[in-house]
């Protein structure tokens, strides 16, 4: 099966991007949010760009959607580039203390460098930013100990900026989820798809959901020890060892969705997106 062509139309993201790259102009430290589950694929290709040499906080939410050693495999890939990952669970709050930290520390650091240029201190002005449906609003929410922003499993729920007072040293700036105006890369855009990561876009159910499996399949292949697919056979009842993925997609909708494989890959879909066939990473840090 061909590689499902994924396309969007993020009118109101353009405009998004043009006012956040004003407001970054203001801004001290940004905390880049990822999916943990495809941690490269929700790398904006411009953000390092954007960022210059303010500070950048790297957060990879999500993390209680993959195995603890695979987190750990993504620890190691990234120290050894120099960067230092923070993994949460936004959702129930697991890591924002050490993301709170560190955003406080950098800011320290920025004040001080005000100090030694004679100026005086004042709050540290931080931006959220990342792809849409990575968990955004659900860390500033839990930054802030209370819920301001909203929050949902869908993408496009935050449309415009806005300036959050945390504290009276800390500054907040919610932004919208941000995507390239082009994705040439193909493989991340049908991971954004599978993740619901991509805003809003036009796919087909079908063909990303037999993407999905193939990709189960060669990412178990490479690297058995940090993968396991036994989630889909535990849920469905079918192993995908001897399938394609759109061999696997019809075989299931015929023996439990009367042949509806519509239905069968929407319910992969979202049975996935929910945590239902267990930690299943879609990118691993191995050559």
């Amino acid at each position: 099966m061909a590689s499902p062509d994924i396309q969007w139309y993020p009118g109101h993201i353009a405009k998004a991007e043009k006012n956040l790259l004003e407001q970054l102009k203001r801004v001290d430290v940004v905390l880049e949010v990822r999916d943990a589950r495809i941690p490269l694929s929700t790398q904006h290709p411009q953000v390092g760009q954007w960022i210059g040499s303010k500070a950048h906080l790297l957060v990879l939410n999500r993390v209680d959607m993959i195995p603890s050693q695979v987190q750990q495999s993504w620890t190691d890939w990234f120290q050894a580039q120099g960067e230092t990952p923070y993994f949460t669970n936004a959702n129930l709050g697991k890591g924002i203390a050490a993301v709170s930290q560190a955003a406080q520390t950098a800011g320290a650091q920025m004040n001080q460098r005000r100090r030694d240029r004679g100026m005086l201190p004042r709050p540290v002005r931080a931006v959220v930013i990342g792809f849409p449906n990575v968990g955004k609003s659900a860390l500033i929410n839990r930054l802030l100990n209370r819920r301001v922003v909203d929050s949902a499993r869908r993408p496009g729920v935050t449309r415009q900026l806005r300036w959050i007072r945390i504290s009276d040293q800390l500054e907040l700036l919610d932004a919208p989820g941000v995507l390239p105006s082009k994705l040439t890369n193909q493989q991340a855009a049908v991971k954004l798809a599978i993740c619901d990561d991509i805003g809003e876009a036009a796919y087909d159910n079908q063909r990303v959901t037999a993407a999905f499996v193939d990709l189960l399949k060669h990412l178990q292949a490479q690297a058995p020890n940090l993968m396991s697919v036994e989630g889909l056979r535990s849920r469905y009842g079918l192993d995908i060892d001897k399938l394609s993925g759109e061999s696997y997609l019809e075989t299931l909708a015929a023996q439990r969705y009367q042949g509806d494989v519509e239905r069968t890959a929407r319910q992969i879909l979202n049975d996935f997106r929910k945590g239902n066939l267990g930690a299943i990473p879609l990118e691993l840090p191995i050559e």
